[in-house]
């Protein structure tokens, strides 16, 4: 595949999947070499194609007789049973990455529900190959920049398809077990008593805010308490998912917070000046 996750960039002695993608500051220099490599090839106002993309990345043609197979599985310690791992479901693990869930392969599969994201990530069918583990001919020759411009397209394309698969039965179950186990976190405001919380984006399009939790009880949204997490793309959770997901599962709405805090001076109501 692109990158090993144990020995890092194949053929290019670089730094491992792990330190690229783990933490905040790895990130932001992941999007920002994607950005600037947009800006010198795509012209101005134009949206990334899969087309557009591909050529700057050696033909699967020109390679094809010098494949050689290795394993692309693994998980970031790398060795051991952890070799069996999934790129989704490593992804998944990573830290700051809580929010999500794992994906099915098989919708992933499906080209139906991938519809449209093609125009939307660069690098289209070099980061679908990476999140299915599909080996690639051509992972040898790619450049450090290269592997780092294809692991930021696949985590784009995942987010992009996670947004999609969390809205359907299957997606909405996995989700209700991390809204049980609290992995989304507790609503910060003292007279929800730590109400559990769900993931929202305030909009659906791709890097325009950051992922916000909500609170069902006090109907309000607030950051995430780990920097780590305050990092993800909204968009990869969309304005619809909470809502949706407390009609379906109306038993777990809660009552709507009903106590507010009321300040005082010396045991006194203050009285706001109309």
């Amino acid at each position: 595949m692109y990158k090993d996750r144990s020995l890092g960039i194949m053929g290019s002695g670089g730094s491992s999947r792990s330190d690229l993608l783990t933490g905040a500051t790895d990130r932001k220099r992941i999007n920002e070499a994607l950005d600037k490599h947009l800006k010198k090839t795509l012209p101005k106002g134009s949206n990334p194609s899969t087309s557009t993309a591909k050529s700057h990345l050696p033909d699967q043609s020109e390679t094809e007789d010098s494949e050689e197979g290795s394993d692309v599985s693994g998980s970031e310690e790398g060795g051991g049973d952890d070799d069996d791992t999934s790129w989704i479901s490593w992804f998944c693990n990573l830290r700051g990455n809580e929010f999500f869930c794992e994906v099915d392969e098989d919708y992933v599969q499906d080209d139906f529900n991938l519809c449209g994201l093609s125009g939307q990530v660069p690098y289209y069918d070099y980061a679908l190959d990476l999140i299915l583990d599909v080996e690639s001919s051509n992972s040898e020759m790619f450049t450090e920049e290269q592997n780092e411009l294809v692991e930021s397209a696949a985590e784009m394309l995942y987010g992009l398809i996670h947004v999609r698969y969390i809205l359907t039965t299957k997606g909405m179950v996995a989700m209700l077990e991390k809204y049980k186990n609290y992995d989304f976190g507790r609503c910060p405001r003292v007279f929800c008593c730590g109400q559990s919380c769900l993931p929202v984006g305030q909009s659906d399009i791709p890097r325009s805010s950051t992922v916000k939790i909500y609170c069902p009880k006090c109907e309000d949204v607030y950051y995430p308490r780990s920097k780590y997490q305050g990092n993800i793309d909204g968009a990869y959770f969309g304005t619809t998912f909470p809502h949706l997901f407390l009609m379906a599962y109306g038993n777990l709405k809660p009552q709507k917070a009903t106590q507010s805090y009321v300040p005082k001076i010396f045991g006194f109501k203050v009285h706001s000046k109309q």
